[in-house]
């Protein structure tokens, strides 16, 4: 008689496991701007995405979004705290990624 009902509100804990497992995969990624793309993208950008991302792939995602800073983005330098860092990084824990203008001047 048991086989024929499914106890609905009894967790499963296989489930909760899981939810838990993509909750622990997500990260936040805020960008920061300087410069010339300060005025092309929103001063409070802030994604939430898979972790261990590289910082080119999170970059693909603003020009999808902002197609208009394209250009821009492809010429601005990366930075996470006072360093710069390569496109090539991969982030695995939530991080502000920082956006360098180029500047020129003599």
């Amino acid at each position: 008689m048991s086989d024929q009902f499914t106890i609905l509100n009894t967790p499963d804990l296989a489930n909760i496991a899981n939810q838990f497992k993509n909750i622990q995969q997500q990260m936040t990624v805020k960008i920061e701007c300087f410069g010339a793309i300060e005025r092309l993208l929103p001063t409070d950008l802030t994604l939430q995405c898979e972790s261990e991302m590289r910082i080119s792939d999170v970059l693909d995602y603003v020009v999808r979004a902002y197609p208009h800073a394209g250009n821009m983005l492809e010429r601005c330098a990366c930075a996470i705290g006072e360093d710069i860092i390569p496109r090539q990084t991969l982030l695995t824990s939530d991080s502000t990624v920082v956006l360098l203008s180029p500047v020129a001047g003599g």
